[in-house]
């Protein structure tokens, strides 16, 4: 690539017309690491949150991907799955810069979250998961609020292509 390409390709990605799309990553980003980081101060010196019959906020560390699943101690396959997510968010980098308004606003969403999470793999080996919603014995995985924003965007993307497919 020559240095009239790489000066274009950052153009693109800080453009007006990707503005938005980083402040929502950005947004995503902050609520994140903000929940996590009071989570953690709290549960270093106390139990978990009862919220209600439903909700708890409990710290689980989680070294597997998304949800806890393949937990795994930070070994060479922890490593390889941590530069898979890192390829695949400079994929959806790539896929905003190129997309549509409202789909800019769903992948940056996904964006966000994976920014979220990817920190806490480097900077912790674990990413901190801390809502713990249950029904009596049944608990879903313990996720947090960048598994929310990931999930999100994911959830309004399948739904645009089946209104798009729909309407076709």
């Amino acid at each position: 690539m020559n240095l009239k390409a790489s000066k274009d390709s950052i153009y693109t990605l800080t453009s007006k017309k990707n503005l938005g799309s980083l402040v929502i990553v950005i947004v995503a980003f902050l609520l994140d690491r903000i929940t996590k980081i009071k989570i953690i101060s709290h549960q270093s010196s106390n139990s978990e949150i009862y919220v209600n019959d439903y909700l708890n906020l409990e710290l689980v560390w989680n070294t597997g991907i998304g949800f806890g699943l393949f937990n795994m101690e930070a070994n060479f396959l922890y490593h390889l799955i941590s530069l898979l997510i890192l390829i695949i968010i400079f994929f959806i980098i790539f896929i905003i810069i190129k997309s549509s308004n409202i789909e800019k606003f769903f992948y940056s969403m996904i964006l966000g979250g994976a920014f979220g999470n990817f920190y806490d793999r480097v900077s912790y080996y674990a990413v901190p998961d801390f809502i713990d919603i249950h029904y009596n014995n049944f608990h879903w995985f313990t996720f947090n609020i960048a598994d929310i924003f990931i999930s999100l965007g994911i959830i309004l993307i399948l739904t645009r292509e089946l209104i798009k497919t729909n309407e076709e």
